[in-house]
């Protein structure tokens, strides 16, 4: 696990924030509530303690979603944007940060699936499927 200083932004670079200190799990999510936000087959999430986190600009661009019967599941997203942004879970005692946010490699690796029990029936390993640098050649 790393302990360092790495920065992450909205596609408009309004919301900027940067974290310093220990990256804790980076995970895949597959429940239904992150495949809903993400528009994916699951959210690839790092969760930091919240004195590791700081925001350093665009903080008034916030939005902020949390669904009433959720336990820790929030959302926040850029106004402008509409990029999905770090939120801190209702506990108060992790900040999730979406890993695709992050401005650089966050030296960490995935190191587990969770709520698989809400795989999208459609998902297939990205391994299995044909890898394209660019766009695919058209069909003949």
């Amino acid at each position: 696990m790393s302990s360092y200083s790495i920065t992450g932004r909205c596609l408009c670079n309004k919301v900027r924030y940067v974290i310093t200190g220990h990256l804790g799990i980076f995970q895949y999510c597959h429940c239904s509530r992150c495949r809903k936000f993400t528009g994916s087959a699951f959210a690839a999430n790092l969760l930091v303690a919240p004195a590791d986190f700081q925001w350093l600009s665009g903080e008034e661009w916030l939005g902020r979603y949390e669904v009433d019967e959720a336990r820790h599941f929030a959302t926040s997203f850029c106004k402008n944007c509409g990029s999905s942004l770090p939120w801190l879970g209702k506990s108060g005692k992790a900040v999730v940060i979406p890993a695709g946010s992050l401005d650089d490699d966050p030296q960490i690796r995935p190191s587990q699936n969770i709520f698989c029990g809400s795989r999208a029936i459609w998902y297939e390993e990205p391994s299995t499927l044909p890898e394209y640098d660019e766009l695919p050649p058209k069909p003949q």
